[in-house]
């Protein structure tokens, strides 16, 4: 009899076990959160079905959107094929001393609206993060028509023999009357760290094959290697501000996706020396302080020190805790821009543009679980206001 109810016991144990929802392939996002989240959602839970609602709805908008392509774009780069990424530097404008303008000069935080005639700058941040939102639903709904539009996405972008992004960014950020494009270009594909979690939760679906992912894999291997190979690439690299910290984001991001995680290791700490060397003794950026939209800036690189630590975690490295040989650490990096983030402070250096609030979100969305932030859910719900029960950080954290 005893046996019997043993055997009972570990039947429902199992039962309960197998009910649970797997967990996903995914790289920056915790695995156990999403599928935690998808039983509360299963369940109907009040405390995430709004947010779950608002995703389906902006997952059906998404559907009507795209596909998207480098062939759309009216200028051709430099090398005459319109397979490679092309796009302007953001705040460089003519300089009007001169009959051509050229070459262009620098206006940090003002963006040149020239930039928008370059498609491919739009483009791409805009099929990255549509991927995310269809995979997101996907994998909460299981309903296999966002990830169909997801996978038609990803495969007219990178993989179409007709359509495809050349691996490589040879003219990105150029400066008309300076180059045909620069290392700094590497920041307008920092959104692939999105792109690489919503493929991870396409996993399992109709719509993403096993080509599919081998194709995509090879596509990631041959844009890292040239990450690591090219002037423009080697020329990042040596970035020692937000931008050398989301190259390596991007970097690692990569590494994982192809199973590479020798090199992710390696690219980790180099982001614990990037932490000693960008962060002074009060936990903000000098180099980030110098910019016309400091505060943004600030969290701009924080964020992409965040985006390597939660990746990190997969390798069972701790960034979160790391710190370095003058006390720098992230969550020196968080205490310094919290009450800036909730507006309990006001920012005292350069700032040209209103601060946007929401972009604190993730920090402090991922400060209040590791940090013990008691007030960070309170300030992300009171900036948020009546959109507070629906934001998708209810399900990704």
């Amino acid at each position: 009899m005893y046996m019997k109810y043993i055997f009972i016991l570990l039947t429902i144990a199992g039962l309960g076990a197998a009910a649970r929802s797997p967990q996903p392939t995914v790289y920056s996002l915790d695995a156990a959160t999403l599928s935690a989240n998808k039983d509360r959602i299963a369940r109907k839970d009040p405390a995430v079905w709004p947010a779950y609602q608002q995703l389906l709805h902006e997952a059906d908008e998404a559907l009507k959107k795209g596909p998207y392509s480098v062939m759309e774009k009216k200028n051709n780069p430099p090398s005459g094929d319109r397979h490679d990424y092309m796009s302007l530097a953001p705040y460089f404008w003519p300089d009007p001393s001169k009959p051509d303008g050229l070459p262009y000069i620098r206006k940090d935080g003002q963006t040149n609206p020239e930039v928008a005639d370059y498609k491919d700058k739009e483009y791409l941040p805009r099929l990255c993060e549509l991927v995310y939102t269809l995979s997101t639903a996907y994998y909460f709904s299981g309903r296999e028509v966002y990830a169909d539009h997801a996978a038609k996405l990803v495969r007219v972008w990178f993989l179409d023999p007709a359509t495809r992004m050349n691996p490589n960014l040879n003219y990105a950020q150029a400066i008309k009357g300076q180059n045909d494009g620069r290392g700094a270009g590497l920041i307008d594909t920092r959104h692939f760290v999105k792109l690489i979690d919503g493929i991870g939760l396409l996993q399992g679906s109709k719509g993403w094959s096993a080509a599919d992912q081998s194709s995509m894999k090879s596509w990631c291997a041959a844009f890292l290697n040239w990450m690591q190979t090219s002037r423009n690439g080697l020329s990042e690299m040596k970035a020692e501000n937000n931008h050398g910290t989301w190259y390596d984001a991007q970097r690692m991001a990569l590494a994982l996706y192809i199973d590479s995680t020798d090199l992710a290791r390696r690219i980790a700490h180099n982001v614990e020396i990037r932490l000693n060397a960008q962060m002074d003794d009060e936990g903000k950026f000098p180099r980030e302080m110098e910019r016309t939209i400091a505060l943004h800036y600030n969290l701009f690189d924080l964020e992409a020190f965040f985006t390597v630590a939660s990746m990190a975690q997969k390798l069972g490295l701790d960034l979160w805790h790391y710190t370095g040989p003058k006390g720098q650490s992230l969550q020196k990096g968080f205490s310094f821009l919290h009450p800036y983030l909730t507006g309990s402070r006001q920012w005292a250096g350069q700032q040209i543009k209103d601060f946007d609030f929401e972009e604190g979100y993730y920090i402090l969305a991922k400060a209040g679980t590791l940090y013990g932030c008691t007030d960070c859910s309170a300030a992300i719900d009171r900036i948020a206001g009546d959109k507070k029960q629906s934001l998708r950080l209810r399900l990704l954290y």
